[in-house]
Formats: structure tokens, sequence, C-alpha cells
């Protein structure tokens, strides 16, 4: 007798995007996301705004990822939702609204760590993406993160480096917002990186022992950098916004591939996946995509729509936590800052 299906509805509400998605075992049905436009003009999330638009959007998210899935609640086998970490006010939004749909549905509550998330994304069936056997290694590098992880199975992962200041995210975002870019900063550089001469300017990269980032010293460094050439002048940044942000790039992925290269070199696995909202640059993916021919590498690098905050990773987790039968109850709490 053939194994009944599982369809798990997702919830994701870390930061500034409602999520909601619907999988049957380890395929998307649906992936709904909303976005937040208010934080545009304060050149970042505002956690009381983003806590607001997450209660005006939850409703309507989950109820469009169903119609898309093509299925009825009472189908459900479980709600998966994200516990942390992330902003206290948005993933409680996140929380109460899967505790009260689980017990109304009386279907098995599942919380997942968003961290472990990004990772796991690669398990989602996707057609022409291959999935990483273990033990491989995992780049997770976003506006809040930036760390390497050696992960053994779907539930066993070590932090073998990390950032001890800046997250990556926050490298990209900080140093447009020095060049008169809108937020979100990050995009925009990888943008004008594509026409620019990334050999243009130097910056120096930060001396960190081990597998550990440091970026606010390279941020720092930005600054001073366009401070002196506006003075000289003030059209500097304007006449080279192409080869400034091609450099920075260039610089911000030579940092992560130096570690990368060590993590590698130490643990002596090849395989190595990315995942996070800056693992969609495209600087990133080709450098990425380069090294696999040049250093014999696996690597494996997550369909775009699941590289930023999505439901979709949240889903998959869920489903193997639910094959696992590690289930939680209503007691369990939303953590802002949670261990992988």
């Amino acid at each position: 007798m053939a194994e009944k299906p599982k369809y798990i509805l997702a919830i994701e509400s870390s930061c500034d995007d409602t999520a909601a998605a619907v999988l049957i075992n380890d395929k998307v049905l649906s992936n709904v996301v909303a976005r937040q436009q208010i934080h545009e003009e304060y050149g970042g999330v505002v956690p009381e705004l983003a806590s607001r638009a997450h209660q005006q959007n939850i409703v309507p998210v989950v109820d469009v990822a169903l119609s898309r899935a093509g299925i009825q609640k009472e189908q459900l086998c479980a709600v998966a939702f994200t516990q942390g970490p992330g902003l206290m006010g948005s993933l409680l939004v996140g929380s109460s609204f899967a505790k009260s749909f689980a017990l109304a549905l009386q279907v098995p509550l599942i919380a997942v760590n968003h961290m472990q998330a990004h990772i796991l994304a690669h398990f989602i069936a996707e057609e022409g993406f291959d999935k990483p056997t273990f033990p491989f290694l995992a780049m997770t590098i976003s506006g809040g993160h930036t760390q390497i992880v050696r992960v053994d199975s779907y539930f066993s992962m070590e932090v073998i480096g990390e950032t001890t200041d800046d997250a990556v995210g926050e490298a990209f975002d900080k140093s447009a917002k020095i060049l008169g870019l809108p937020y979100p900063g990050g995009p925009l550089i990888d943008k004008y990186a594509q026409t620019g001469n990334p050999k243009a300017y130097q910056f120096t990269k930060p001396q960190v022992p081990g597998l550990n980032f440091s970026f606010s010293g390279l941020k720092t460094q930005i600054l001073y950098f366009i401070q002196k050439n506006l003075k000289e002048d003030p059209d500097f940044v304007k006449n080279n916004m192409e080869d400034i942000c091609a450099s920075i790039q260039y610089t911000i992925i030579n940092i992560l591939m130096d570690k990368l290269k060590i993590a590698v070199k130490e643990t002596g696995i090849k395989q190595v996946a990315i995942g996070g909202g800056v693992s969609a640059n495209s600087g990133i993916r080709n450098t990425l995509k380069e090294a696999e021919k040049k250093y014999g590498w696996k690597t494996y690098i997550p369909k775009f729509e699941y590289t930023t905050d999505n439901a979709a990773m949240i889903g998959i987790v869920g489903y193997h936590k639910y094959l696992e039968e590690q289930f939680n109850d209503a007691s369990v709490t939303s953590k802002a800052r949670i261990e992988l």
C-alpha cells in the first residue's frame, strides 16, 4: 500500500516578509510571499511596523497558499513555523497563528530554526537541482548571518565559522547606503558591479584567524575611501558607481571564498552549498560555479526563490521533522536568538 502523502503548511515571519507555503512531502505546491514596502523610506526594517504588517498579511497569505496548492485546510498533516532567530514581534505573529491553526485542525505543530531552513532548502524536490549528500559544508549568508556550517545529517549541524561583528548582507547594504543607494542596497551593488571593473579600487581584507569573518572594518574603510574621494571630486561616486560597486563586491566575495577554501581543506569535505538572501548575488553564484571547476568541488546553489526568506524552506524542515515525529506543544516560545 502506497504511503499517504504528507501535506505541510509552513509559515515564515522572521523579519519583514510574511510567507506561507504548502508542501506535499518534499515538493512545493505553493510558495507565497507578501513583501513590506514601507521600510524602504526608513532605510531599513522598522520592527514595530513589520509586526503590524504581518498581522494584516498572515491570513490572506495563508489563504492564497492553500488556494494555489489546490487543497483544503482539513487535508493538512502539520503546521510548521519559524521559531527564530528574527525580530521578536514578527516571530510572535507567525507562531501565534501557527499554534491557533494547528490547534483548530488538531494536527501537530512544528517549530523550525530559520538558519537550519536556509541550509535544508537544498532538499526541496526541484527539477534540475541536485540534493547534497551528507556530509557537506553550508555557507549561510544573509542580512543577519554569516556562517560556515558542517552538515552531517538533517538535524546534526555544527557551526565551524561565523562573523564576529556585521553579517555579509549588512556589509552590502551599509556600503550601498554610503554610496547613496536606496534600501535594500545589496541587489543594487550586484547590479552595478556587473558592468564595473572589480580591480579598479583595492580594499584591505580583514585578518581574522580561523574560519571566522569580520566585516565592520571593511565597511569603515569604504566609508573613509568615499569621503576622501568626494572631497576631491563631488561627482566621484556618480562617475564611478560601477567600478566602486564591482570593487566592493569583489573584496567581499574574496573574503567569503578564502574562508571556504580553508574549511574545505580542514574538513576534507568538497561538497559546498550556499543559502540565505546574499546567495542570490550573481557574483557569489558565478564564483562558486568557477570553484567547482577550479578546485574539484561539488557546489549547490539554491533556486532563486529559495534564497531570500520564504516559507518553502520552513516546510521542508517541517516535513523531515514530521517523519521523525519531532513535534512541539503550544508552550513552545519564539526566540530572537537561537543556536543552530
